[in-house]
């Protein structure tokens, strides 16, 4: 059912188009895509992926044996991404409420809003199964990082408006696949590449659906959506941010190439804004245009900064492969 009439910012001042208005102009778009979801979206088990009948008792109360790197055959890169990865998946109930608060429990958007927060639930539960039953990582500094990032929670950049929450989302699944998909490959097990990619393929359609919701505003509010998106383009971070430690994490994945700037300016934000075309949108405003011309600046700058962000990966990683081969 169509709750409210789809009407373009030029019949409708931007100023008018207020969260609420927006979230019902949109119910009709968010019920398609949901459909569409639903009906592509595969069922898969995540017990499947842990393999049981490596795990055995940890040192403590049972008296098992203590951990230790070696007793794993998943990469060091692949031990501080997957942590990462955890670690932002476990703030699913800061996440939950955020879009809960921002999109509503009713309707399509509710819908949604649960259906979403169902499947991202497996992603956590999957990766923590992996870890703990292949010994890939130390069990108690992985949960006394837990407990130190879900007792800070989560705040979003964006929730002050719902095209910034919708926007960033869109680009951020994205980045959310790839840096799964990229730690599965560098990860150094088969069945964790295996578990990632099914993890990948979840992140992947909710980013389609994101993204589909953008378009629509896009033609709904086109300076504002413009406005959003050049917004969280250029504010750009990831929700694991406040992981502790994370600057240091982040940049030993950067190095070793499973996300950095090169992967977030090619495979992340261009897909998204060429799918949209962002850069060739007519017909906007003043303040359409102004936001339009500053991402196309930022653009310009971020690839730059990822060319020499390239010279110094090359760099370090010949120093490191002189002084293996020496």
């Amino acid at each position: 059912m169509t709750i409210a009439p789809v009407q373009r910012s030029t019949s409708l001042g931007s100023s008018a188009w207020t969260d609420a208005r927006l979230i019902l102009a949109l119910e009709e778009v968010v019920e398609k895509e949901l459909n569409r979801h639903l009906a592509v979206a595969k069922e898969w088990m995540p017990h499947e992926f842990v393999p049981w009948s490596q795990g055995r008792d940890f040192d403590g109360v049972l008296g098992g044996e203590a951990w230790s790197p070696a007793q794993s055959q998943v990469t060091a890169l692949g031990r501080v991404s997957l942590v990462v990865n955890l670690l932002t998946e476990d703030n699913l109930p800061s996440y939950h409420h955020e879009i809960a608060t921002m999109f509503g429990r009713e309707g399509a958007w509710g819908t949604w809003v649960h259906r979403w927060t169902a499947e991202e639930g497996r992603h956590g539960i999957a990766i923590r199964d992996f870890l703990l039953a292949t010994r890939a990582v130390d069990p108690v500094e992985l949960e006394r990082a837990r407990m130190s990032h879900m007792s800070e929670g989560f705040e979003s950049d964006n929730a002050h408006s719902m095209l910034h929450s919708v926007a960033y989302v869109a680009f951020q699944e994205l980045a959310t696949r790839i840096s799964h998909r990229n730690t599965g490959k560098y990860a150094g097990d088969p069945l964790c590449d295996q578990l990632l990619a099914k993890i990948a393929n979840d992140e992947n359609l909710h980013m389609v659906f994101y993204r589909n919701l953008l378009k629509a505003a896009l033609e709904i509010a086109p300076d504002q959506a413009m406005r959003a998106i050049a917004d969280v383009v250029t504010d750009f971070r990831m929700p694991g941010h406040g992981i502790p430690g994370f600057e240091r994490a982040a940049a030993q994945i950067a190095i070793g190439g499973v996300y950095n700037l090169r992967i977030h300016h090619d495979d992340v934000l261009q897909p998204v804004l060429r799918h949209l075309r962002v850069m060739e949108l007519d017909g906007l405003g003043a303040e359409g245009l102004m936001a339009q011309d500053e991402l196309g600046v930022f653009l310009d700058g971020l690839d730059g900064q990822a060319r020499k962000f390239e010279e110094r990966q090359a760099a370090l990683l010949a120093r490191r492969a002189a002084r293996r081969a020496s």
